[in-house]
């Protein structure tokens, strides 16, 4: 087992070009989960990695995987082959596992590429053309270009399954087994979850040989930086409370959290409508949609994003200091990964949770699995009149709601640069998709195919198109 003293990078056996890395981007100490599992990776032991979000668990399997790819390279990768696959389970953290990727590859020839659903097909083909050295996917993306026999899996030298209770959440294990009906049976394999439900232990004990299991904090607890407060509402009440939330609280960045689609954009409008600038990112919005939203949220031009559980899989952002439960999750194991949004790289958080009558099973059930009990938190000061005000509210349709349709104003409509981007990136999507059934299906009719012998009476004569109907006799013709 890992010496848990360990107290810097250099103790950890990774190379030098890594530690140089590391150092560039100002990392000091290990966390507990890097401590412990880098040097079992670097021995090439299957690993069982339990960690809370936020704990480094990207750096704890993609640094020693990368040094044991530069030593086993034997020049440049095969085209339409991968040699290390880590699997993620929305696009977002997909895109930021291979960002971190490259940064720790910098200055060394390790090839990265990352694909997923919401980009053109074509463009996930040239990534995997070319071979590559560590790929990161999402399970939807990679099986369509496997099965377009774009993708070769049968190299792969590592494969890392990330945030894995999520993904069996999102109801991949089906393609999770596909996954692994392709790939050698010699392997390296790395699981990291943040929880460990039983579903996790069997497909562990499945895939895994005689791995190591590290937990770096006992299954389904929430991080002790984050300070936890529930308030009892009625459930037509919460907007109300969350207006009057951000009316009255400092924040940096704060995640709202909604359980349907639908709902997120509703909270988005009805805070629009009172003056608090927030936006939505959900799987119904396109990707452009979801990247913009992002940056803004990132960058804090908009301090506020609405987000259901999936969406917000992938977001990773230092400086969330408010997590709100508008929602109250179905499953317990789900508020953790929430709130785990805040109180990253050693910060302090603050997590709101609202619940409704209907609701209280469900905070049980939370307060069980965490073994911890919420303090409660009364109505704010001025709630009732914040109840008031929201009836009279008539938000108005979001833009990205109604896409295209505009007031008419007499003049003719001019789409803007981002409607324009939007209509590419459907219209490619479309032509992909008929693409691919096109090739998938047989053709229905091959004598009217052009070249075909039938396709052409004898001498040559094409046949006159008949356009009109039958007049007169049995035989008889007129074009009318």
């Amino acid at each position: 087992m890992s010496d848990f003293s360990l107290t810097n990078f250099n103790q950890l056996g990774l190379s030098k070009p890594l530690l140089d890395a590391l150092a560039a981007k100002d990392y000091g100490q290990p966390t507990p989960i890097q401590a412990q599992a880098i040097p079992l990776v670097l021995q090439g032991r299957d690993l069982l990695g339990i960690a809370q979000t936020g704990t480094g668990k990207t750096a704890a399997f993609m640094l020693p995987s990368l040094d044991r790819l530069v030593a086993a390279s034997n020049g440049r990768p095969v085209p339409g082959r991968a040699r290390m696959l880590v699997l993620a389970p929305t696009r977002e953290l997909a895109a930021q596992i291979a960002e971190s990727a490259r940064t720790y590859a910098k200055g060394q020839h390790i090839s990265v590429g990352v694909i997923f659903g919401g980009v053109p097909v074509p463009r996930s083909i040239r990534e995997v053309s070319r071979g590559l050295d560590v790929l990161v996917a999402t399970p939807g993306r990679l099986l369509d270009l496997v099965d377009q026999r774009m993708l070769d899996l049968s190299a792969l030298e590592i494969l890392v399954l990330d945030e894995a209770d999520q993904m069996l959440d999102l109801g991949f294990i089906h393609a999770l087994k596909r996954i692994v009906k392709l790939i050698p049976v010699k392997r390296q394999t790395l699981f990291f979850s943040a929880t460990m439900p039983k579903m996790i232990r069997q497909l562990a004990d499945a895939y895994l040989t005689n791995p190591t299991e590290v937990a770096v904090k006992p299954a389904a607890t929430t991080a002790e930086r984050i300070a936890q407060t529930v308030t009892h509402v009625n459930q037509a009440e919460k907007q109300a409370l969350l207006t009057i939330f951000f009316q009255k609280t400092a924040i940096d960045r704060a995640l709202v959290f909604s359980r349907t689609k639908h709902g997120a954009d509703k909270i988005v409008r009805f805070l629009d409508a009172a003056g608090i600038e927030a936006n939505a990112i959900h799987g119904n919005k396109s990707q452009g949609q979801r990247e913009r939203a992002l940056g803004m949220f990132r960058s804090g031009e908009v301090p506020i994003m609405v987000a259901t559980d999936i969406a917000a899989r992938g977001i990773d952002i230092p400086g969330v200091s408010h997590v709100v439960n508008f929602d109250l999750p179905d499953v317990p194991e789900q508020y953790v990964h929430r709130i785990g949004r805040t109180a990253r790289a050693g910060a302090e958080g603050i997590a709101v949770a609202f619940c409704s009558p209907d609701e209280r099973h469900n905070l049980r059930d939370i307060e069980k699995t965490t073994r911890q009990q919420i303090a409660v938190a009364s109505l704010p000061e001025g709630f009732m009149a914040a109840v008031e005000a929201i009836k009279r509210l008539k938000p108005a349709p979001r833009k990205s709601d109604t896409r295209e349709r505009q007031p008419h104003s007499g003049r003719r409509f001019t789409p803007t640069a981002e409607i324009k981007a939007d209509r590419r990136e459907r219209g490619q999507r479309r032509d992909a998709r008929n693409d691919r059934q096109a090739d998938q299906q047989p053709q229905r009719h091959p004598q009217r195919a052009e070249g075909h012998p039938a396709h052409r009476p004898e001498g040559g004569q094409r046949k006159r198109p008949f356009r009109g109907r039958r007049r007169g006799g049995q035989g008889s013709r007129q074009v009318v």
